[in-house]
């Protein structure tokens, strides 16, 4: 049977033809892969949809349903195995999840031109902070009380993943190290539910707002969960260093083609 069969089909029930819906899900499967090995499956999905065509602020919702599976997985999982505690938790969920409304909100009000070209040139800064930045170390107590942790950077990254998302969850690893002290492991624990609560608070918004394509988001959904499965059995140990630059070297492409696309260049 053919793996993209179902295509057609869905293609006449939205204004995306088949081919571009073949690509979109295959971005989602690499992205997937590539998120649950070292992160940054948003830098690929963003431009991989607004170069198919889809409004910016489509864009933006329906990468945060399509990547809403990764993040509840993994939330779930780090519950499950104790990695996270959910007493302590709890309220940090609950101020990301502010601010991440209150960024989603903002960003409904920006000029959609303007965001064509804002959204790019965030993910280009996004993108190289992403590949050259340090490994955080970890210092021998916290730099930031518990009580202006709580207040003011989890809501602030909440507020940063509302309005364009791609890289939270390294926002949260690194607050959480070089910040409240922690060692990796234990911030990138934390960093899951963290980054779930605030892609569940943007997604509730952008469904209100309207924009959120379902025929792609599901579709891609279906790709994240197979990238995900596949990173999470991967065998093959890759240094991360060399899957950031892939990530960033087709983020690059993706945003000059789309540049290309809107006469910014060439």
């Amino acid at each position: 049977m053919d793996l993209f069969s179902f295509l057609p089909d869905l293609a006449a029930s939205s204004q995306f033809p088949a081919d571009v819906l073949a690509f979109l899900f295959v971005t989602a499967l690499v992205a997937g892969l590539l998120d649950t090995l070292a992160g940054g499956g948003g830098l690929i999905v963003v431009p991989a949809l607004m170069m198919s065509g889809v409004p910016p602020l489509a864009a933006l919702g329906t990468n945060k349903l399509q990547g809403s599976v990764g993040t509840a997985t993994s939330s779930l999982m780090m519950l499950r195995k104790k990695r996270v505690q959910w007493p302590e938790i709890k309220p940090l969920m609950a101020a990301a999840f502010a601010g991440s409304v209150g960024g989603t909100i903002v960003v409904q009000f920006i000029d959609t031109d303007a965001l064509a070209f804002v959204i790019p040139v965030v993910l280009l800064m996004i993108a190289v902070y992403f590949l050259i930045s340090p490994t955080p170390v970890a210092s021998s107590e916290a730099r930031v009380s518990a009580a202006n942790y709580r207040r003011y950077i989890v809501p602030g990254i909440g507020c940063y993943d509302g309005m364009f998302g791609p890289g939270t969850g390294s926002f949260f690893t690194l607050a959480g190290v070089s910040c409240k002290g922690l060692e990796m492991i234990a911030a990138t624990a934390m960093a899951k539910p963290l980054n779930f609560a605030t892609n569940i608070a943007s997604l509730m918004v952008f469904l209100l707002a309207g924009h959120v394509v379902w025929s792609i988001g599901l579709l891609m959904m279906l790709g994240q969960a197979i990238g995900a499965w596949c990173g999470a059995h991967c065998l093959v140990r890759i240094n991360p260093a060399w899957l950031r630059g892939i990530v960033v070297i087709m983020s690059l492409g993706m945003l000059l083609k789309y540049a290309s696309s809107m006469g910014w260049i060439g």
